[in-house]
C-alpha cells in the first residue's frame, strides 16, 4: 500500500522489517536518560518557577512539574534530548571522533550545535519560549548552571542547553494556558 504519490511502487513510510519504536518506549527513556544524568522534574520546574512567578499569583511548583511533563511529551523535544545525552555520553568515553571529540569535551563556545538542537526544540512553543532560552542559555540559573559547570569526567556540553530548553518551552506552555484561562473567565463574565 502506498501512503503518498511518488513513492516507489510498494513502498511505504513504514517498513515491515524494521522495528517500531512506541511513543512510550521513547518517553520513558527520555525519563531514564535524565534521571541518570542527575536531572529530576522539579529541577527543571524550578527554573519555570522563578521565571513565572513574578507573572502569577498561587503559582506553585506542582503546577510547574506539569507542565514540564507536558513539553516533555512533545517527541520533538524527546528526540533531541535522547541525541543530545547520547553525544554527551560518548564524548565522555572519548567516542567521537576528533576534532568533534575536543568540540563536545570542551564544550567549546563557537561550537554551537548544541545550541542549534535546543534552539529547535523550542521552536514548537513560539517567540516566548526562544528568547527564554536565550536568557536561560546565558544566565544558566539552578541546574542549568550545575550542568555547565561539570567536572569530574563529565560532559554536559547537549545537556545544559537541553535542560534551558525543556524550562524555556514549559515556562511558554504554562504561560499561554494561564491567558486562555483569563480570556475563558472573562468572555465568561461577559455572556452574564
Amino acid at each position: 500500500m502506498t501512503y503518498a504519490p511518488g513513492l516507489p511502487k510498494g513502498a511505504t513510510f513504514y517498513s515491515a522489517n524494521k522495528k517500531r519504536v512506541t511513543s512510550r518506549a521513547v518517553a520513558n527513556a527520555v525519563e531514564a536518560a535524565l534521571e541518570e544524568r542527575g536531572v529530576e522534574l522539579k529541577d527543571i520546574a524550578e527554573i519555570v518557577f522563578d521565571l513565572q512567578k513574578p507573572f502569577m499569583s498561587g503559582l506553585t511548583i506542582e503546577i510547574c512539574i506539569e507542565n514540564v511533563k507536558g513539553v516533555l511529551a512533545k517527541r520533538e523535544l524527546q528526540h533531541a534530548i535522547l541525541v543530545g545525552i547520547e553525544l554527551d555520553r560518548l564524548a565522555e568515553k572519548k567516542l567521537l571522533s576528533e576534532p568533534l571529540q575536543s568540540l563536545v569535551d570542551q564544550d567549546e563556545g563557537l561550537f554551537g550545535v548544541d545550541e542549534t538542537i535546543a534552539l529547535g526544540a523550542v521552536s514548537s512553543f513560539g517567540s516566548i519560549a526562544a528568547t527564554t532560552f536565550g536568557y536561560l542559555d546565558k544566565v544558566k540559573p539552578r541546574i542549568i548552571g550545575n550542568l555547565d559547570l561539570a567536572k569530574e569526567g563529565k560532559v554536559n556540553t547537549f545537556l545544559d542547553d537541553l535542560i534551558a530548553s525543556i524550562a524555556a518551552d514549559a515556562s511558554s506552555r504554562l504561560a499561554h494556558r494561564v491567558r486562555d484561562e483569563e480570556e475563558s473567565r472573562l468572555t465568561q463574565n461577559k455572556d452574564k
